[in-house]
């Protein structure tokens, strides 16, 4: 069994520059902080945690990694850029050996992956929200449509 991890970046602050660019408010921090003190003791380590090359995103995967142990990590502008088919595909890629996996992304893919993988009708995921999905494969070249199981929401 395999273990998906899906976190909605913190809040963001509004920018006259580009969006790819905005950073977290200090509310969007604070709240990181306080579910990463939740992450603790439910989660010690990620094997692979995919995150967008986003400002916020990348701000978000420094402060999650205060809490918990990521082995690699993986920092493109895919999952910016991309729809739910792009990180689908990122997924299938990865090594048979990796069992637990973080993609750090945005709205609406987040959200729509995990109601894709859960077969679960639509969960919006606000800032700070992770979704955790047990799925039902031994690798991660069978992950689908309904091949996981929402397990919990972290706020």
């Amino acid at each position: 069994m395999k273990r998906l991890f899906l976190l909605r970046h913190g809040e963001a602050s509004f920018s006259n520059s580009s969006d790819f660019q905005r950073q977290l408010t200090k509310k969007g921090r604070e709240n990181l902080i306080r579910m990463g003190g939740r992450l603790n003791s439910s989660l010690q380590t990620v094997d692979l945690m995919y995150c967008s090359a986003a400002t916020r995103t990348m701000e978000t995967a420094e402060i999650i990694e205060k809490y918990i142990s990521i082995k690699e990590s993986v920092f493109t502008k895919d999952i910016y850029t991309g729809d739910m088919r792009n990180i689908i595909e990122m997924l299938e890629k990865t090594s048979i050996a990796v069992n637990t996996c973080l993609v750090v992304g945005h709205n609406p893919t987040i959200s729509l992956l995990l109601s894709h993988i859960s077969g679960d009708n639509y969960l919006g995921l606000q800032p700070g929200m992770m979704a955790i999905i047990d799925l039902e494969i031994s690798d991660w070249k069978m992950i689908g449509y309904g091949t996981g199981t929402l397990n919990e929401v972290i706020q």
